[in-house]
């Protein structure tokens, strides 16, 4: 395996000790308009296992899985215990070598944490057979200001020295107090111009741990590296994906759902959008 560039981060660890979440429906839009059954019978790289909440979603219907994180493989492990075609592998996505190819390869919500996101890409890539399909969802740059500019400068300078349960504690506090606000004037259509407003759609249907687990997310993460739009037309472009497979999709405002298939074999259908 290829020597880690990126140095490990025991926010991440803490925070999946503390969390974790099973809600089929969100992995299902992130990773829309691919699903589940594209994972049956199939091997599969998750780069980026977190917790091993998407990895239980895909090992029961996948040949076999290697689950790959550079903070958390102790965590997932544990909790896939169940899974014996499931091979967890400490590394950093952007560099190692995790065998393969593989018929897909999965990056749900840790590109953007990555300290180079361009090489992730391309060793994403790089693990997919032709005719594979890569799947990514990312945050996106476009609506997120106020989370660029006020809340990364704000864990950057102050939150990253609180002690995780302390800022657990401030994460509930915060989650709390938007609850009045999602639940009155969110729900008035005559405020659509607001930001966040799709993403609140989700809020609503989620529990107060999982909207919990969000927030803290947010407050938590080491860094983020904010995805545009013409950076996920860049990375799936059509001299690496077969073209009528691309798929570059807002999801809720906030976040783009990228699914391509590697050049050699031609599926699915374009949608594109800015």
């Amino acid at each position: 395996m290829a020597e880690e560039r990126q140095e490990k981060s025991g926010e991440w660890l803490e925070q999946w000790r503390m969390f974790q979440y099973d809600e089929q429906f969100l992995f299902e839009e992130w990773i829309a308009p691919a699903t589940c059954e594209d994972f049956r019978d199939k091997t599969v790289l998750e780069c980026g296992c977190g917790g091993g909440q998407h990895t239980a979603l895909i090992a029961p219907l996948a040949r076999r899985v290697v689950a790959v994180d550079l903070n958390t493989v102790e965590v997932a492990r544990e909790r896939n215990r169940g899974f014996r075609n499931v091979s967890f592998v400490e590394g950093d996505i952007a560099a190692g070598d995790f065998g393969g190819p593989f018929d897909v390869v999965v990056c749900i919500g840790v590109i953007h944490h990555t300290d180079d996101p361009d090489a992730a890409f391309a060793n994403i890539c790089r693990h997919c057979r032709p005719g594979g399909k890569v799947i990514i969802w990312t945050y996106s740059a476009e609506g997120n200001a106020l989370v660029r500019r006020v809340v990364e400068p704000l864990r950057r300078l102050f939150l990253r020295r609180l002690p995780r349960k302390t800022l657990r504690g401030l994460s509930i506090l915060v989650t709390a107090m938007m609850y009045p606000v999602v639940h009155s004037i969110y729900r008035l259509r005559a405020f659509r111009f607001l930001p966040y407003y799709e993403y609140f759609e989700n809020f609503r249907r989620l529990s107060f741990g999982r909207n919990l687990l969000n927030v803290f997310d947010k407050l938590n993460a080491p860094q983020t590296r904010f995805t545009t739009f013409e950076k996920c037309r860049e990375w799936f472009s059509e001299s690496r994906f077969e073209r009528d497979s691309i798929s570059i999709r807002k999801y809720k405002g906030v976040s783009y759902s990228l699914v391509g298939v590697i050049k050699g074999s031609g599926l699915d259908i374009r949608h594109c959008e800015p």
